[in-house]
């Protein structure tokens, strides 16, 4: 007798089912980020929690990739397509980031500047003070400074390094300060800000001063109706300078994907990492057992230009410092 043994080719009905389960719980998956990244990252005004993960854009962005790939494993391929299409819109979002500008830049003197934040004033003042001399460094501009703070840059030698100071130091993360080996005039603490914000010419031997501004708005969240009053206020600060010569350097808490932070680019400012197409740079945290996750640290100009910036460790903080190189306008 002989017997047949039909080999069924369709997978059983338990796979197709966790296959199409794995699917749904993917595509809802991909299907917020997809909305993340799009709102946020295109317009990124909103308050409370969304002003927050707008600042993780880049890594919902990686998320999505993610989980498009398995997706297209569980062939769920319309919802492949969603993926796609988020993955795009995030491409658009962060891509300008990687691409240098190719436009005729400044063709003054260059100055090298370099930021750090001093985390409640407890960074290592003598190894930044070593790496001011190391890196020859011209301008410094630092964030959370207190009294302490400048006494132990004091005794590790920073002015007699950078002779000419702007300082507002301040009890926990309130203090900020400018030192500079130019001479600085005209320093003021501005209104209107939590922490402190500071804005002074430097005499850089230009046909016009170098107006800077240490810069740190109070963080997004959870005061993010302060934080979006701040960066207004601060971009009318930077435009009322007119048209000279002009830094912003320091902590903005704002990332690329903030549409607050973008809005200073309508007013000429462009960002150094930017401008560079250096990509993102993390700055923060730096104190966590994984590494930095958002940009947060930046420096913009106006009519200057970055040749180059890179980030540095900063013992003792919980940022990464950045260096740029900046050439002036004539």
């Amino acid at each position: 007798m002989v017997r047949w043994c039909l080999t069924s080719t369709t997978p059983p009905l338990s796979s197709s089912l966790g296959a199409m389960s794995v699917g749904r719980v993917i595509a809802g998956f991909v299907g917020i980020t997809g909305v993340l990244v799009g709102v946020l990252g295109l317009f990124a005004f909103f308050t409370g929690h969304l002003v927050l993960l707008a600042s993780f854009v880049p890594i919902l962005l990686v998320v999505a990739a993610i989980g498009t790939v398995v997706l297209a494993a569980v062939r769920q391929w319309v919802l492949v397509i969603v993926g796609a299409i988020v993955i795009v819109i995030g491409a658009v979002t962060q891509a300008p980031l990687f691409v240098e500008n190719s436009s005729a830049g400044a063709d003054g003197r260059s100055v090298r500047l370099m930021q750090a934040n001093l985390m409640l004033g407890k960074a290592d003042a003598s190894a930044l003070v070593a790496m001011v001399r190391d890196r020859n460094i011209d301008i410094l501009t630092v964030e959370e400074l207190t009294d302490e703070a400048v006494e132990g840059l004091r005794e590790a030698g920073l002015e007699d390094v950078l002779l000419h100071q702007f300082l507002a130091p301040f009890t926990l993360g309130g203090g900020t300060g400018i030192y500079s080996r130019f001479p600085v005039s005209d320093g003021r603490n501005l209104d209107g800000y939590i922490l402190g914000n500071l804005v002074a010419d430097l005499d850089v031997g230009a046909s016009q001063p170098l107006t800077l501004f240490a810069v740190h708005p109070i963080a997004p969240f959870p005061r993010s109706s302060e934080w979006m009053s701040e960066m207004t206020r601060l971009r009318g600060d930077a435009a009322a300078v007119g048209d000279g010569t002009v830094v912003l350097s320091g902590d903005f808490n704002s990332t690329y994907s903030h549409r607050k932070f973008r809005d200073f680019f309508d007013d000429g400012f462009t960002d150094a990492a930017d401008w560079l197409g250096a990509g993102i740079i993390p700055t923060y945290p730096t104190d966590m057992a994984y590494p930095p996750v958002v940009a947060i640290d930046h420096v913009l100009t106006k009519n200057a230009d970055a040749t180059s910036i890179e980030s540095f460790h900063i013992a003792g903080s919980d940022h990464r410092g950045l260096v740029a190189d900046i050439r002036l306008a004539e």
